[in-house]
């Protein structure tokens, strides 16, 4: 009930902002324009349960979200760029730059076409241990697993517990233990207790990155044949870093941007903090990117880019493209940056 709640208050709030035309009477909101988040882009496939829809959006809403960016006079731009541009002075174009976190298949098949098709760049940020089928998308495997069973008998901590999920409302409080448990726990305990309970149901964790996520050869490819694509850090193994020791941290930030410039053929020089949100990263992780010389670094906070954006380049806001909202009067509102200024 209290997600519904959520929704239903973002999509009045978003419908209001498109219907009155806010954007038009409040410029100033929008700022030097945005830095989009996407994660699957892919036709749609409806699922009994699905915890990870907003993680979705289908090639018709991404070739929409394009052409109301371009409508509004945004200007596509790199994301390694994007401290360069903001840095002029005499530069006052607002910019809009894609991003696409862990390295889907479908980015492959389903966006880059339609970047292709308008010339715009993109930035897939990437996780070596997905890359190299040692670390399973543990999101991924819940959702399957819960669409399959109707109880979950599992340890999260605190010993051997039983999740019931046979109505869609218990599916939900299962997933959302499960989440809690990952970014308040021993996330590499609890992905290993929940990809061997999916096993036991046969759901295969593994065969779920193999169908998901592309190969190192894959990537390669994909930055030969596209000029237009670039390849940033995701971290090693897609930790809640806020979480993670000192030593641990570094690595996971230095070897995934060296990965990363491995598999486009060039230096990486941004960097996607995984969840990115104000519980899972903050100025420790935001100070260790700096440390490690990574030019711009990207959050899932949600705001649009001002003229005090690269104060900052390791803490940077993203606005996401929610799979929970594919209307195009919705990127509309986005744009306007309305949004964030009233909740801030």
């Amino acid at each position: 009930m209290k997600n519904l709640l959520k929704q239903a208050a973002i999509i009045g709030g978003l419908e209001a902002i498109s219907a009155l035309r806010l954007g038009k009477l409040m410029p100033a909101a929008a700022g030097r324009g945005l830095i989009f988040t996407l994660h699957h882009v892919r036709p749609r496939t409806p699922q009994a349960f699905e915890p990870n829809g907003h993680l979705e959006v289908t090639p018709e809403f991404l070739q929409a979200v394009v052409e109301e960016c371009l409508a509004a006079g945004l200007t596509p731009i790199a994301l390694e760029d994007l401290p360069h541009r903001l840095a002029d002075p005499g530069d006052r174009r607002r910019f809009v730059a894609f991003t696409l976190d862990d390295g889907y298949r479908n980015n492959r098949v389903h966006a880059a076409p339609i970047f292709r098709r308008h010339a715009i760049p993109y930035t897939i940020f990437v996780t070596p241990g997905f890359v190299d089928r040692k670390v399973t998308l543990w999101w991924e495997t819940a959702g399957a697993l819960l669409n399959r069973v109707d109880r979950l008998e599992i340890d999260l901590g605190k010993g051997r517990e039983r999740l019931p999920a046979e109505s869609h409302a218990q599916k939900v409080d299962a997933f959302n233990r499960l989440c809690a448990a990952v970014n308040g726990g021993d996330q590499t305990r609890v992905t290993e207790r929940l990809d061997e309970a999916a096993l036991r149901a046969g759901v295969d964790p593994t065969g779920i990155v193999d169908r998901e996520v592309m190969t190192e050869t894959e990537l390669r490819e994909l930055a030969e044949q596209d000029p237009l694509v670039r390849y940033g850090g995701h971290t090693l193994t897609h930790p809640v870093l806020s979480r993670v020791p000192e030593a641990q941290l570094s690595h996971e930030i230095e070897a995934s941007m060296e990965m990363a410039g491995r598999y486009g053929g060039r230096k990486a020089t941004c960097l996607a903090y995984p969840y990115g949100t104000a519980c899972s990263v903050g100025t420790r992780e935001f100070d260790a990117a700096t440390k490690a010389g990574v030019s711009l670094a990207v959050t899932t906070r949600p705001g649009v880019l001002t003229a005090e954006t690269m104060k900052r380049p390791t803490a940077v806001s993203r606005v996401s493209l929610n799979g929970l909202y594919q209307k195009r009067r919705y990127v509309g509102a986005l744009i306007s940056g309305i949004p964030f200024r009233l909740k801030g």
